[in-house]
């Protein structure tokens, strides 16, 4: 691992940045993506800086938005764009070294050691931001470490368009006195964690007692110390983002719900969303969880992990709704999500009978028994079932919609 140089891409207020590249009359101004305007429900998804400025950001209540700037310019988002942005904008980084692996719509890591040895990385990056910008007119962030790590903490630190060379003899000065929550892979539930064991910044997570990370922190614990002295061997693995672990979808509510009834009714149509994002990708998983999230904004999440996996809407309602009301405590909620979890190909699964499935393997039979006699006769690949074809999926209307990996998958073929 010595001698790596990875830089990582960040995009600077990606569907923003597009929208104003679309349309140069919204450049200068005050403009956020918002997925429903109308509604509260409606939360800022990204904003321009110029927003930003105005004390507009990501996550905000559309309505908490417009009240602060009256004059902020809402849009709804186009994913379609976005993702012929994205897809550019990968397009530039595999010009220059097929090590590219994408994270999200807007982001991902580059290794660019081999190239390094031919010019210098800090030219490279400053080349890779130029074309962005004049080709897509999009602004980037990068950020050039030996790690993964360190790039992605690096590219945090100057927006938008900046370039940061973070080494690891620099972060005794540069991470150590910031507070663990700042470090990247630390929330607040681990930050608290932390302070508990009177860790409170990134320093004190470097040099604590690795005996006591690993009792309380477990094997996470000791991989947030490594980061914390700026250890990171994971490699840039193109192949990485074709992992999908779950699939997941949650809504904010109209008004803070109460009525058993009616979140009966948003779980349902929760776990449809799921099944069809499932059935669209062939995959399938043993873990159902559910997360709300309180009218005095206290998040809770329950899992349950099967013998069996699910992809069907109602099997995972029927899980998700126990999960729900064996846990909930009449308290208003704001928010909901449905995520199956720990998935996998169908293909490549198999599953137990039980009460809840035997009747639909049986009345499957009389076909499968003609199948065979059909595969016996011409050959056995004469069948496939149309599962096997995967079929993209729209449901997913969020920034954090994968979707746009279906586009690196045919790339790859």
């Amino acid at each position: 691992m010595a001698g790596r140089v990875i830089f990582h891409i960040d995009m600077n207020s990606f569907y923003a940045s597009v929208e104003q590249s679309h349309d140069p009359s919204l450049k200068g101004k005050a403009i956020a993506i918002a997925g429903n305007p109308k509604e509260r429900r409606g939360i800022i998804v990204t904003c321009s800086y110029e927003a930003r400025a105005h004390g507009i950001y990501t996550t905000m209540q559309v309505h908490e938005a417009k009240r602060k700037y009256p004059e902020l310019i809402l849009l709804p988002p186009n994913f379609e764009r976005y993702r012929a942005a994205s897809k550019a904008m990968f397009e530039i980084l595999r010009s220059y070294t097929d090590l590219v692996e994408p994270v999200s719509i807007d982001e991902g890591y580059v290794d660019v050691t081999e190239l390094a040895k031919e010019r210098h990385a800090l030219s490279i990056a400053e080349e890779i931001q130029q074309r962005m910008k004049s080709e897509l007119d999009l602004p980037c962030s990068i950020g050039i470490a030996p790690n993964k790590f360190l790039a992605k903490t690096a590219s945090d630190m100057k927006k938008p368009m900046g370039i940061t060379i973070l080494r690891k003899r620099d972060i005794q000065e540069k991470l150590w006195p910031l507070e663990v929550i700042e470090m990247h892979g630390i929330g607040e539930s681990t930050a608290a964690k932390l302070k508990r064991l009177s860790i409170e910044t990134i320093g004190d997570l470097a040099n604590a007692n690795t005996g006591l990370v690993k009792e309380k922190m477990g094997k996470n614990g000791l991989r947030l110390q490594n980061r914390a002295n700026g250890i990171d061997d994971r490699i840039v693995d193109p192949e990485s983002i074709y992992d999908t672990k779950s699939v997941g979808t949650s809504t904010t509510l109209p008004v803070d719900e109460t009525d058993e009834e009616q979140l009966k009714v948003i779980f349902r149509q929760l776990s449809a969303k799921v099944a069809n994002r499932l059935e669209a990708k062939e995959l399938a998983g043993p873990t159902v969880s559910i997360q709300t999230r309180s009218s005095e904004w206290q998040n809770h999440t329950r899992s349950i992990t099967l013998k069996n996996t699910v992809w069907k809407s109602d099997d995972i309602f029927r899980h998700a709704w126990q999960l729900f009301t064996k846990n909930w405590n009449g308290e208003p909620l704001r928010l909901v999500g449905v995520t199956v979890s720990n998935v996998k190909d169908k293909g490549d699964m198999t599953e137990q009978l039980s009460i809840f499935n035997f009747q639909e393997h049986a009345k499957e039979e009389p076909i499968l028994d003609l199948m065979s006699k059909l595969e016996s006769k011409f050959g056995k690949n004469v069948l496939v079932r149309g599962a096997k074809y995967k079929k993209t999926s729209y449901d997913s209307k969020t920034s954090f919609s994968k979707d746009f990996l279906d586009d690196h998958d045919h790339n790859r073929k």
